[in-house]
């Protein structure tokens, strides 16, 4: 009998395909968040479970009994939402999908900031709104981004890559902040500079986070934190809703503390916080970090990869917690 594995999300018709392939594959059509007694359900009748971020594992789901599942494959990087010690508890391995989101998310960081320093969100929604009446020389008047020093919060593989890009493509002068330092090589390379959170604040010409996500790094960007920045300065975050308090966010941008933010990622998605919607010195986009074909793609192999070598008896390959 092949095993039965639960998929809570739409995945590449690719991926879908080589699921049902291997497995008694349950895809999901309707393409919605489970809901905690559906998280419930799958945990009791499935062999395995694909989940995503928008699937909250917490240990009430996770300790739900009889329980039938023994591997949970997650279809991303991060697994803030899973609560892993509950999951090692009750006997489940867990794997995720890193390295291959790694320069679409890094792409989408410098999106946002160029977006917001050369206000082209605002430009946009002007144009769109038939508000436009042609060139001027005042219109629209943005901050250079070539030269910027930039603040990296969260040194790994998206961070070093948003780096490359910052200064090989805009001789930007980088700062970093990490709980281990580089390598010196790795720093030479990257021209990066380590900090420590405060100095990097005040430093930088625009802060970029790529820190995980969960209780450690909780509103790590609060209002002491905001206060610290330049007023010209620039806030991207491509890397998990919470770092941010979206509500000190707001009011710094009101009182001009800093100078706007381009944000992917939000405290309570799919709601975003009324302020942030207000305000035309803000750059929104709907979790679109790692949304190319050929990440989603690799992200769907590699969760499949992790489940055929979990139920061949094998290690999985990215392997991340266990029993």
């Amino acid at each position: 009998m092949r095993p039965r594995v639960v998929v809570t999300r739409r995945l590449p018709e690719e991926v879908e395909a080589r699921l049902a392939q291997r497995f008694d594959a349950v895809l999901s059509p309707d393409d919605r968040p489970l809901a905690p007694e559906d998280l419930v359900e799958a945990i009791r009748t499935a062999d395995a479970l694909l989940p995503t971020v928008t699937d909250r594992l917490t240990a009430d789901v996770l300790g739900a009994a009889p329980r039938r599942a023994r591997i949970l494959a997650n279809f991303g990087v991060g697994l803030d939402h899973v609560d892993l010690a509950a999951a090692a508890a009750n006997g489940l391995v867990v794997t995720n999908t890193p390295g291959v989101l790694t320069d679409d998310t890094a792409d989408l960081a410098l999106t946002l900031l160029l977006m917001v320093a050369r206000r082209a969100g605002e430009g946009e929604r002007h144009l769109r709104a038939g508000e436009w009446t042609g060139w001027r020389p005042t219109q629209l008047l943005g901050t250079r981004v070539t030269g910027l020093t930039l603040g990296i919060v969260g040194m790994g593989r998206i961070g070093r890559a948003v780096a490359a890009r910052a200064r090989g493509g805009f001789g930007m002068r980088i700062l970093y902040c990490s709980p281990r330092a580089l390598a010196p090589e790795e720093e030479a390379r990257l021209g990066a500079e380590r900090r420590g959170l405060e100095a990097l604040l005040a430093e930088s010409d625009a802060v970029s986070l790529h820190c995980p996500g969960g209780p450690a790094t909780r509103h790590l960007i609060d209002a002491p934190a905001l206060a610290r920045m330049r007023p010209g300065a620039f806030l991207v975050n491509t890397a998990r809703g919470q770092v941010v308090d979206e509500g000190a966010l707001v009011d710094a941008l009101a009182r001009g503390a800093i100078a706007g933010a381009g944000l992917d990622v939000y405290e309570d998605e799919p709601a975003v916080h009324p302020g942030l919607l207000a305000r035309q010195d803000v750059v929104l986009l709907p979790h679109l970090g790692s949304a190319t074909t050929a990440a989603r793609r690799a992200m769907g192999d590699l969760a499949v990869d992790n489940l055929e070598a979990f139920f061949a008896g094998e290690p999985p390959p990215d392997l991340v917690a266990g029993p």
